[in-house]
């Protein structure tokens, strides 16, 4: 009688298994996939080390807290407008009033703030996100384009801004402490700004890669007729991104006015392509469906290290920081085509 712990998963007493077989080779067109996969979605990061490790080897001043601390503060309320914006262009769409949202909010809060803290940052809020609700629905429900839309945008928004302050000539002031402290110090050494930047790109990472809404404005920017054929609820994901590109506008703005004091007249101008910038160098096509919010944060420390870097010479001006920064932005547009092809051949 055969003993039935003989019997081997080849089915024959005695006879061992064959071995598993090797797993195939990597092929040159799946590594430069690979790697051409890497680069669209860490290349910034991966630039942004290289000029930290370069400004601290050429630069004392560059690595110390203070300087750290100061570029960081400084990119904190471009990251959260650029944060709304990666929803945005990821869903194939774009979003040009972001600027003007800016001040408009940062002159509603430091108004609001007579009322007290809760006014301040309610009362941005619902103008910024009202107006991102409207805009979503002339692009989502009645199919104008994202461009004429919040090009209207940045205009009229910018003219609510000076009624609102007659035609710029009034400053409003912050008059609630509490509100004027959400933009100074914080916990662990770092201003509130750039705490609450942290907590919403975390946020904004888990709402783009895991959960269903995510996924839609994903699959609408892709392919936005296949996505309404496979059950995407189209119009409802343009018009949620951008409410919610309007609301961190808003907030934004806010949390500037907290810091400054004030509700400044004059700031926001050229602040939409300042994000649309962060965001494209982060890795986000600007044809949509492909994109991430931690390429986006990268995008904007890398541009306030450039800025900074230029900042240390010191005998440079702030054009040559913008010269700079549109040569980067060329260069990045032209690696992501390139390589964009590449995945395609493979």
């Amino acid at each position: 009688m055969t003993d039935p712990t003989a019997i081997t998963a080849g089915g024959a007493a005695g006879r061992p298994a064959p071995p598993p077989d090797p797993p195939a080779p990597e092929t040159g067109a799946a590594r430069r996939e690979r790697l051409g996969h890497l680069l669209q979605h860490h290349g910034a990061a991966l630039v942004l080390l290289g000029l930290v490790a370069f400004g601290t080897l050429a630069f004392d001043s560059f690595a110390t807290g203070a300087n750290l601390r100061a570029v960081t503060v400084s990119s904190a309320f471009l990251a959260i407008v650029a944060l709304g914006m990666t929803f945005v262009i990821i869903s194939g769409g774009i979003d040009l009033s972001v600027g003007s949202l800016f001040v408009l909010g940062g002159v509603l809060a430091a108004y609001g703030s007579r009322a007290g803290v809760l006014a301040a940052l309610a009362l941005p809020l619902a103008v910024c996100g009202t107006i991102g609700l409207l805009q979503g629905v002339l692009i989502g429900r009645l199919g104008m384009a994202p461009f004429i839309v919040t090009l209207a945008g940045l205009l009229g928004v910018r003219g609510i801004m000076l009624a609102v302050s007659d035609e710029g000539a009034t400053t409003y002031l912050v008059e609630d402490r509490a509100f004027a402290s959400l933009g100074q110090d914080g916990p662990f050494g770092l201003t509130w700004p750039v705490l609450i930047t942290v907590v919403l790109a975390v946020a904004g990472v888990v709402l783009l890669q895991r959960t269903g809404f995510g996924q839609n404005v994903y699959a609408v920017g892709g392919n936005e007729e296949a996505a309404g054929l496979m059950g995407v609820p189209v119009v409802r994901t343009k018009i949620l991104v951008y409410l919610l590109s309007g609301l961190l506008a808003g907030l934004a703005g806010a949390l500037n006015a907290a810091r400054l004091s004030s509700g400044v007249t004059i700031l926001g101008i050229g602040l939409e392509l300042d994000a649309i910038a962060a965001v494209v160098i982060g890795g986000t096509l600007l044809t949509g469906g492909v994109g991430g919010v931690t390429g986006t944060m990268a995008g904007v420390l890398l541009l306030g290290v450039i800025q900074n870097l230029i900042n240390q010479v010191g005998n440079l001006t702030s054009a040559v920081q913008q010269v700079v920064s549109g040569a980067f932005l060329v260069l990045v547009v032209v690696a992501q085509r390139i390589l964009s092809r590449t995945q395609r051949l493979t």
